[in-house]
């Protein structure tokens, strides 16, 4: 058997395990790509060779690379290139490839208008933020905590939240979630 051969026979494998940590059944997936059980069971099973017009859709279906899906090897270069994403004034980095797992990310906060309100919401998951520059208005409920450059804090997203900047001047922060809401913050005893 051939590298590419071998390659293809773990994308059935591959692709159950993604669904499984998902949670969704074949019926979900079908529903949500307009394939049939059938070809997302024969698929899974390997009695049917993977495709780019199926994967491409089951990819962005798990939130995963398709690299990840066929297994492609590492390219050897270890940086990432991430596309800054902008939305309401703020700038999102996204510092890890996988929707998977627990995700890293740099955040930019404009600056705070005078008597700005702080919106929040809720999801599942865990949350800690860590301010490099600036300071954050930490909205957790009805409580609001200052973040400090050099602070960082932890919290339930489950939680309604919110942050914004604390002043006049932008705040820089790097924050890791996890969607499975484990707390990514070990204190040693």
């Amino acid at each position: 058997m051939d590298e590419v051969e071998a390659a293809l026979d773990a994308v059935g494998p591959r692709l159950r395990e993604v669904r499984a940590r998902r949670k969704l059944k074949l019926s979900d997936v079908a529903d949500r790509t307009g394939f049939s059980v059938s070809t997302l069971s024969r698929l899974e099973s390997g009695n049917r060779k993977p495709s780019l017009d199926l994967l491409l859709p089951l990819a962005k279906i798990y939130q995963v690379p398709l690299d990840d899906l066929v297994g492609a090897p590492p390219s050897g270069d270890p940086r990432i290139h991430p596309k800054p994403i902008r939305r309401h004034g703020s700038i999102y980095i996204p510092l890890t490839r996988n929707a998977d797992g627990v995700q890293a990310f740099k955040m930019i906060l404009p600056a705070a208008k005078k008597d700005v309100r702080i919106p929040q919401r809720a999801h599942e998951g865990y949350e800690w933020v860590y301010v490099l520059a600036g300071a954050l208005h930490l909205k957790l409920g009805g409580v609001v905590t200052t973040v400090e450059a050099g602070e960082a804090a932890e919290f339930d997203t489950r939680t309604p939240h919110g942050f914004v900047s604390a002043n006049d001047k932008p705040v820089e922060l790097l924050g890791l979630f996890s969607p499975r809401g484990e707390q990514i913050h070990i204190r040693d005893e």
